[in-house]
């Protein structure tokens, strides 16, 4: 595309380099020394015809007044102050035009330029919503969605680390992980006063990253550190937009977790296991010693590229409330009008929501579920943390049910979901009864105010609300008395 800017700047220091007037300069292309301001100044698009002319004049070729790159770092500064002033903040700012002459320093417009950066920041980060947050989201998993979550350029950036440090397979040690930061040149360091609002800081100057010494009991420690080394290997600089946040967030989390589960031993392991009909992710946890949530997200990064599984994944809050969520199986999941799935609430016939009922919380849970577009097979566990109570479950078309343990299993539930008559909306008599004699006080998860659901009490399940209100009914408490 051509720049209009750095052409008109290329012929001005061409001009100047070879001791032209600007009426030499005009008399050489036909054109007026005004006309020819109006061309160095950035202000005019030159057509091919006059692209010549100018390149015959200046004994230069086509391709060389075409560079995109400034003819000079002064000439790159006042591309750039011309650039801001021609954009909509600076013209907001109510700011007389500054001329980029001759007495103007490098250092004035280097300063201009760096005031108006901070206040695009500033703008950028007041205007910033939950809209914007949700959809960043849903950009976000349609492009994951795309990929089949497969990054293979992260599996080969892994795959090379690995091989850097002499490990060949298996379970990744913590050892293993400490070699590794040697390998990239920094020096780990634990210490008790790390910010709560950081899970590591990596000291790019000392070649230092500083981790908690006193780690969360459901935090595995390899994570924290495989995440800092994962956004310097992957040269990540601070996000301009919540959607580099999200987007960064994601190489991250994928690196570390190709780190600790490798594609080549995971796949040979995945492979086996499915030729048996014995898939399971409980195994696959085990097998590299991670924790269940790293070993569902890895299993969804290699599934369809690999075993040829479409799956779906969900983590979900007590509350019902979705935390992550991944498809590329056609499972609807809740949505809301932007098509963000973060913070709305799952199904309560959904395997996400049914497994906290479950008696058995050691074994995992499996059931199959009727959807709008088909029958689908899940196995989900619940995850305790110092944040609360999370399932978290993988799903698959039931075509493809027959690949993993728990298929056999006989629950079975029907959702009509996002049909608001399937569970969300309470029966006609306890709407009744309690609609305009009810108030609950809500209770968020605080990772969900970014994307925070619609309704009347967002976050909160009516039905539940009305149920339970229902349960304790004096009404019901005095008719039970009698009874007894």
């Amino acid at each position: 595309m051509l720049d209009s800017l750095t052409v008109g700047r290329r012929i001005r220091q061409l001009r100047s380099d070879k001791g032209m007037t600007l009426d030499a300069l005009g008399s050489a292309v036909g054109r007026a020394a005004s006309q020819v301001s109006v061309v160095e100044n950035g202000k005019r698009e030159l057509k091919l015809g006059d692209m010549q002319r100018f390149a015959t004049a200046l004994d230069v070729t086509v391709e060389q007044l075409l560079d995109s790159e400034p003819p000079s770092r002064r000439a790159a500064l006042e591309i750039a102050l011309e650039r801001i002033q021609r954009g909509q903040l600076y013209s907001s700012l109510g700011l007389p035009a500054v001329p980029a002459r001759k007495t103007l320093s490098d250092e004035a417009i280097e300063t201009i330029l760096g005031l108006h950066h901070e206040i695009k920041r500033m703008h950028g980060e007041r205007i910033a919503t939950p809209e914007e947050a949700r959809r960043a989201n849903t950009e976000l998993r349609a492009h994951m969605r795309g990929r089949n979550n497969y990054f293979a350029e992260l599996e080969t950036t892994a795959q090379k680390l690995l091989e850097a440090v002499g490990h060949l397979g298996g379970p990744l040690s913590q050892r293993v992980a400490s070699d590794l930061a040697s390998h990239l040149g920094f020096t780990l360091h634990y210490v008790a006063d790390l910010p709560g609002s950081t899970r590591s800081i990596t000291d790019l100057a000392n070649g230092r990253i500083y981790v908690p010494r006193a780690q969360s009991p459901d935090a595995d420690p390899r994570t924290v550190l495989l995440q800092a080394l994962a956004s310097h290997v992957l040269g990540h600089e601070e996000p301009t937009g919540y959607g580099d946040f999200l987007r960064q967030r994601v190489e991250t989390n994928y690196l570390a977790g190709a780190l600790l589960i490798p594609e080549h031993t995971a796949v040979e392991f995945l492979q086996r296991a499915k030729a048996q009909r014995e898939l399971s992710v409980e195994d696959l946890r085990d097998a590299f010693s991670v924790n269940y949530e790293t070993a569902a997200h890895r299993f969804t990064n290699l599934a369809t590229e690999h075993l040829g599984i479409p799956v779906h994944f969900l983590k979900v809050h007590e509350t019902g409330s979705v935390v992550k969520a991944y498809e590329n199986d056609d499972v609807v999941f809740p949505t809301d009008a932007l098509g963000s799935v973060e913070g709305q609430i799952v199904c309560r016939y959904w395997s996400a929501r049914q497994v906290f009922d479950a008696e058995d919380r050691f074994s995992p849970y499996h059931q199959y579920t009727d959807k709008p577009t088909g029958t689908y097979w899940c196995t989900s566990r619940i995850q305790t943390t110092s944040r609360g109570h999370f399932s978290i479950s993988v799903g698959t078309p039931f075509a493809d049910a027959r690949w993993f343990r728990g298929r056999d299993t006989d629950t079975r539930f029907a959702s009509t979901c996002p049909d608001p008559t399937c569970c969300r909306q309470p029966s006609t008599a306890l709407s009744r009864k309690w609609q305009t004699k009810s108030w609950p006080s809500a209770r968020l998860n605080s990772s969900l105010l970014a994307a925070m659901p619609t309704g009347s009490f967002p976050g909160v399940d009516s039905t539940e609300v009305f149920e339970f209100l229902d349960r304790h009914d004096p009404e019901h408490e005095l008719t039970r008395a009698s009874q007894s």
